[in-house]
């Protein structure tokens, strides 16, 4: 149960394909950016659109896989917590930044492939771990 405490799951397309690199260490991360959009009736009865942006972070094996087999306009569940974090700009003032650190994803899009192979259902995060 202590797993439940900062659980997240977004559904949406993504906005561009992930952009991976690799840090000093070694490790693969993937910045993912997803689109998630809701329509709801306004006071006025008018059916309004509301999009949101969120920015997803992807390590280790995950992040490699989802350069292979996430692109732009997938739609994706992604499974993560919030992480909040801060740095110092070039200019020295302090940004402030949430993100979703992604623990799994699964590719929602029927019948797409990348590099002609089928994509697969469910993708575990590093640990194993069933979504």
């Amino acid at each position: 149960m202590n797993n439940l405490k900062n659980s997240v799951q977004l559904i949406g397309h993504l906005g561009a394909d992930p952009e991976v690199r690799k840090i000093d260490n070694g490790t693969s991360v993937a910045k993912i950016r997803l689109a998630t959009t809701e329509n709801y009736k306004a006071s006025n009865g008018e059916w309004k659109e509301e999009t949101q942006w969120h920015l997803i972070t992807a390590w280790d094996t995950l992040a490699e896989r989802a350069a292979k087999q996430l692109f732009k306009g997938s739609f994706v569940l992604i499974q993560g917590k919030l992480i909040n974090r801060s740095y110092e700009d070039a200019q020295g003032v302090k940004k402030y930044i949430t993100e979703v650190r992604a623990t799994s994803f699964l590719l929602l899009d029927k019948n797409k492939t990348t590099n002609d192979a089928p994509a697969p259902e469910v993708v575990k995060d590093a640990d194993g771990l069933p979504f």
